[in-house]
């Protein structure tokens, strides 16, 4: 079965470096917030274009400590989209903080900028765009908006490492960026891990005294904080993959290419680039009205597939009547009874990606029903 991502490949493409990066850290002697995550902050920052990166332990953490720094909590609104990974979501009641959802681009599977206004109130405090499948959101004008209310931007870049929206990398559009390094990530670790990114030197502060207890000098809190730490080995594996991580987004835009040629008319809809955007294409999502005939047709063939996100967030049970929707919320909904995920990853070869070209070109015109 060809699968739909592919850490282990990430690993053996890289084996030398990443074993030796192990036993540098495992000699060393340090294995919390030492050289390897400073060094690796430095990187990190330098790539996106910002002036501070903060490592902390997972994504889900990144936009948690994100909000917080940035003043959100008890009392306050939130908004963003329901389709989206629920980490989103669970980040903003994490935080203290109450949801608001509202509707995508059908086209690109981000937040619609046009449904941005009518969601805010006067409890809005901040505005969380997700850069959805490594496709970047329609930035200036849900920064716009959100300047004109003096909300706060925190971008979701938790699939989108490397992504540009016009000429700037996503994560330094926004107040803070959050990305996650889970392991099929197009910047994974070997367990979890995530980073928060910023040009504004009094939110970076407050991030570090965030992740570890709130501590200005050791054991002792000048705020309430968390245990959130990003560890010294994922620090160094992540600094190994990072020298890779614009040839391995290169390679997956040539795949991407190559499908989406393919599926040229079949009944299988590819996914489209917004203009003057760099994809970076963390998920190949294409979108069938037969998806479940065209996932057991797959599956015969030997090609996995995944659907992100089959429930959108306001429909799952944790969810729904306890967050505010604004508006309809239809191209979500529509999404998410048709979109699935073919498989993509750097180390997909040639004869693979001919594989599964040929069974969705095979499956042909039995997806038009």
């Amino acid at each position: 079965m060809i699968p739909v991502a592919n850490p282990l490949a990430q690993y053996l493409a890289h084996r030398g470096e990443i074993d030796g990066a192990v036993r540098r850290v495992l000699a060393g002697g340090r294995y919390i917030l030492g050289p390897e995550v400073e060094a690796f902050e430095a990187e990190f920052a330098a790539l996106i274009g910002v002036r501070f990166a903060v490592g902390v332990a997972s994504g889900t953490d990144a936009l948690v400590l994100a909000l917080r720094a940035a003043g959100v909590g008890p009392g306050d609104e939130v908004v963003t989209v329901s389709h989206t990974a629920v980490a989103t979501v669970a980040a903003i009641e994490l935080a203290g903080a109450s949801p608001v959802l509202v509707d995508i681009e059908p086209a690109y599977y981000t937040l619609d900028p046009a449904g941005l206004e009518a969601a805010i109130s006067p409890r809005t405090k901040a505005v969380i765009p997700v850069h959805l499948y490594g496709q970047p959101a329609d930035l200036e004008p849900i920064l716009a908006i959100s300047r004109r209310y003096g909300l706060r931007v925190i971008e979701d870049c938790a699939q989108a490492h490397g992504a540009v929206y016009r000429g700037r990398r996503v994560g330094a559009w926004g107040d803070l960026g959050c990305f996650s390094f889970y392991p099929t990530k197009n910047l994974g670790a070997f367990g979890d891990g995530g980073m928060v990114v910023t040009d504004d030197p009094e939110l970076a502060g407050r991030l570090r005294l965030l992740r570890e207890y709130g501590w200005a000098e050791r054991y002792v809190s000048s705020l309430p904080g968390y245990n959130s730490r990003l560890d010294e080995l994922q620090a160094a594996l992540l600094r190994v993959k990072l020298r890779h991580l614009e040839a391995a987004n290169d390679r997956r835009r040539e795949i991407a290419a190559r499908y989406i040629e393919a599926l040229a008319g079949t009944a299988v809809e590819p996914p489209r680039v917004r203009p003057e955007a760099t994809h970076v294409f963390h998920l190949f999502v294409v979108r069938s009205k037969a998806r479940d005939r065209l996932r057991e047709f797959l599956a015969a063939r030997g090609v996995g597939t995944a659907v992100h996100y089959p429930v959108p967030v306001h429909l799952q049970p944790a969810y729904r009547g306890r967050v505010r929707i604004a508006g309809p919320l239809a191209a979500t909904e529509g999404a998410a009874r048709e979109v699935v995920s073919l498989p993509m990853y750097p180390e997909l070869t040639d004869e693979e990606v001919e594989t599964v070209i040929g069974s969705i070109r095979a499956f042909g015109g039995d997806a038009r029903d």
